[in-house]
């Protein structure tokens, strides 16, 4: 399909013969100037001059109306050029049954909590990051990202079907990068607005935090209302034991806090209001069930969407002027010898 990239350009193709009108226009209107005393230049070769003349006569023999269709020919070629064509060549991308899944996982100062190792000193973080990544490794067919939220929610790598990168990304993951604070609403709408414009009924948000909403800008019930509204479904995973006093790793040191629990009603709140499920993984073999059962959702249908590759054209027009403006030059160069 050929298509004009600067159709607008046309617009100039009249040109040559609107200017000479309006230019004999505002001659014809000025006032005469007088007549020059000063001597006329003399031609060095006055045969020569009028052979040219001559061969040109009163612009109707067959040298003038060649010379005007090759200028009407580099003047048609040029403005041709001048509007970009080119030629669309269709090419349908089809996707696999899938899902467009933004993974929001929470990197406050608690994720540094040492109560999911089942013994072993492996904090919050180290542990999502090792379930997480065999997750996000047997996403075939979906379209994985990557947000990151602590004090503010930031994305880490948008939806993509390169899953090596998001696991690179992942693994670098360590407790308090984003702040110490946890900004849940604004990680539900950073995640609502990366996944709003695709496919209905894939957009997925999975949630992994560990605490309240005491930061941002957006309250997390709100978030996960307007997450509802584009018709995406957030399935929250609550990290952390059921443990009183739990022990986490400040300063070099493993200390033990009270105020480590997590607002677990707001965040079944918001997987209920946006149709998705709510996990409470109190270990590491919790984690690891729980992404195995998201593993075994329901898919969507494969998306089918053809898209137009350009292929520029204007190379042609422009070698047709090139060729246009060299025979007018070999003709005068004739015509004056």
């Amino acid at each position: 399909m050929l298509e004009f990239h600067w159709p607008w350009a046309a617009l100039a193709l009249p040109l040559p013969w609107l200017l000479p009108r309006l230019l004999r226009r505002r001659i014809g209107s000025s006032p005469t100037p007088p007549r020059s005393t000063t001597p006329g230049l003399r031609h060095p070769h006055p045969e020569r001059l009028r052979a040219v003349f001559a061969a040109g006569g009163d612009g109707t023999g067959g040298a003038a109306r060649l010379d005007r269709l090759l200028w009407l020919l580099l003047w048609l070629a040029l403005v041709a050029a001048l509007t970009r064509p080119q030629w669309l060549t269709p090419h349908t991308e089809i996707s696999t049954p899938g899902y467009d899944l933004m993974l929001a996982v929470d990197a406050s100062h608690s994720m540094a909590a040492l109560d999911l190792g089942d013994g072993r000193q492996l904090d919050r973080m180290q542990v999502v990051r090792t379930v997480m990544d065999r997750f996000v490794a047997g996403r075939s067919g979906d379209r994985v990202g990557l947000i990151l939220f602590g004090a503010q929610a930031f994305v880490l790598a948008p939806l993509t079907l390169d899953r090596t990168a998001v696991r690179q990304q992942l693994a670098d993951l360590v407790p308090g990068i984003a702040g110490a604070a946890t900004a849940l609403g604004d990680a539900i709408a950073l995640g609502t607005l990366k996944l709003r414009e695709r496919p209905a009924g894939s957009r997925v948000l999975l949630l992994i935090a560990d605490g309240d909403n005491n930061a941002g800008g957006f309250d997390p019930r709100e978030a996960a209302r307007l997450a509802a509204h584009y018709g995406i479904r957030i399935h929250v995973i609550g990290v952390g034991s059921q443990q009183q006093r739990i022990p986490i790793r400040e300063e070099g040191q493993i200390r033990y806090r009270d105020d480590l629990t997590m607002d677990e009603e707001t965040l079944r709140a918001i997987a209920a209001l946006t149709g998705g499920d709510y996990f409470r993984a109190t270990d590491g073999d919790a984690l690891a069930r729980i992404s195995a059962q998201i593993d075994g959702l329901e898919k969507t249908a494969s998306e089918a969407r053809t898209l137009y590759l350009p292929q520029p054209l204007y190379r042609w027009p422009l070698l047709l002027a090139l060729a246009a403006l060299l025979a007018l030059g070999i003709r005068d160069r004739g015509v004056a010898s």
